[in-house]
């Protein structure tokens, strides 16, 4: 079992991405607004104010996708559809895709009823 989690930075792959995770089987997700360490820094800390300039033509904000999955094989399909949604997690400014080992869940939708 392990935790997937997906920063998208272009929101206007949002519906797109989701379409995806459950075209792949993911029985669920949460969505997070989140903001990038560049522009907290550029916005929010006067000290770091000249990467403004830098942060130009970035979106400020993303969203980050969490989603506890059992099974391996999803997190590959995910992985895969998302790629083509987005044109390639290899592309700068995309977003980042990672797994992380969970031990245990609970409260989760049972296997037999996953998507």
């Amino acid at each position: 079992m392990k935790l997937l989690v997906f920063v998208l930075n272009k929101e206007e792959f949002l519906e797109d991405v989701l379409e995806a995770y459950v075209e792949a089987g993911v029985a669920g997700a949460t969505l997070l607004d989140s903001e990038g360490m560049g522009r907290f820094l550029a916005y929010e800390v006067p000290l770091f104010a000249g990467f403004k300039e830098f942060m130009k033509g970035n979106k400020p904000y993303n969203k980050t996708i969490i989603s506890v999955i059992k099974n391996d094989d999803i997190i590959s399909r995910v992985k895969t559809l998302v790629d083509k949604v987005v044109g390639g997690l290899e592309n700068p400014g995309t977003g980042i895709m990672f797994t992380i080992p969970v031990d245990w869940a609970t409260g989760l939708v049972p296997e037999d009823e996953e998507v």
